[in-house]
């Protein structure tokens, strides 16, 4: 009797076995991607954008995939060198400013621009993703884009002197994110400091800059309310352009992806996601002006005239973006009235 319980026992076992093998093997991903950003972890970035995207692809992949994300350039190197390592395949996944790299990605510079962009983030994130195939894809070929998106614009950001007009910029030393804010900050007369923006705090700390053309949502990754004492921009949100940035994986990583699991991207890539994306940077942003505000810094919002006096200085920045880009092997200045046209169609 009792071997016959025993052989009873060891034969449900073997049964079992197979069923408990696949339990295991379905809770396995199949794939695993590394996520590389130059934020923290505790960034509106990741709480907010990256961490419900990445948990929501793998929620659609029913467990097939795993996103592991890594902030503050833990993975190594800076944050010039995070299309590179995308690139390269040394990450799977980046999200990175696209003016880290200058010269990289000129055609989607023009979103960047003073006047083209003023306020609207979900116009500007469906334009560029309704104009990616004719006029961006070229300048992506080394990656698969997964989106591009822009932040709410760059506003001023001021350590100890305000500013109210164009004139109050001049001899000022600001930082920058890339091309597009150079000539901005050239046009008013100031000097452009380029960098990445987690350098920013020590870098108005020990005045190698005198303020910075950022959004507001980055106030409290950075402390910048303990910094500046001024925060300034336009009437109804209006800012003086704004920052391009890419979601992108390595394309040999995205070509060996099963169809099934690129449409668990693709579904959470769509222009549904881009307002998404666009709802959290203006709340962020709204945030992080609060966060300000609170600690005792004054919010300066210009008034019409004065916001039209910077918008006239800044006007011929787009003029000489089209012309410097003359022979870049593209039509700029079709580029530029398809964007200013999109980016009109697109407004809510």
């Amino acid at each position: 009797m009792l071997k016959r319980r025993q052989f009873l026992v060891s034969a449900a076992a073997v049964l079992a076995a197979p069923a408990v093998l696949g339990k295991a093997r379905a809770a396995s991903p199949e794939v695993t991607l590394k996520l590389h950003h130059f934020l923290g972890p505790k960034s509106p970035a990741q709480v907010k954008m990256l961490q419900p995207w990445t948990q929501a692809v793998q929620d659609e992949s029913k467990g097939r995939i795993k996103i592991e994300i890594y902030p503050s350039m833990s993975l190594g190197g800076s944050p010039p060198q995070l299309f590179r390592q995308v690139a390269d395949g040394i990450v799977d996944i980046v999200w990175t400013v696209n003016g880290y790299t200058p010269g990289l990605f000129p055609r989607s510079e023009v979103f960047e621009l003073p006047t083209i962009f003023t306020n609207d983030i979900v116009a500007t994130n469906l334009a560029m993703r309704a104009m990616f195939d004719e006029y961006l894809a070229d300048e992506y070929k080394p990656v698969h884009v997964l989106f591009n998106h822009v932040h709410a614009g760059q506003a001023f950001h001021m350590a100890e002197v305000p500013v109210h007009t164009p004139e109050d910029t001049k001899g000022k030393k600001l930082r920058v994110p890339g091309p597009t804010g150079n000539a901005v900050v050239k046009a008013m007369g100031a000097t452009p400091v380029t960098m990445p923006v987690p350098d920013l705090p020590q870098a108005l700390s020990t005045h190698v800059v005198d303020g910075a053309l950022v959004p507001w949502e980055i106030i409290p990754a950075l402390q910048l309310q303990e910094s500046t004492k001024y925060q300034i921009e336009g009437p109804d949100n209006n800012r003086f352009g704004t920052t391009t940035f890419q979601v992108s994986m390595n394309k040999a990583r995205w070509e060996g992806l099963p169809d099934d699991l690129k449409e668990c991207f693709d579904k959470h890539c769509d222009e549904e996601w881009l307002r998404e994306v666009a709802r959290i940077w203006r709340e962020d942003d709204d945030e992080g002006i609060k966060v300000a505000v609170d600690s005792g810094n004054e919010h300066i919002v210009l008034t019409q005239e004065q916001m039209d006096a910077f918008n006239k200085v800044l006007a011929p920045v787009v003029d000489k973006w089209t012309a410097s880009h003359a022979n870049a092997g593209f039509d700029a200045k079709a580029l530029v009235e398809a964007a200013r046209k999109t980016i009109a169609a697109k407004k809510a």
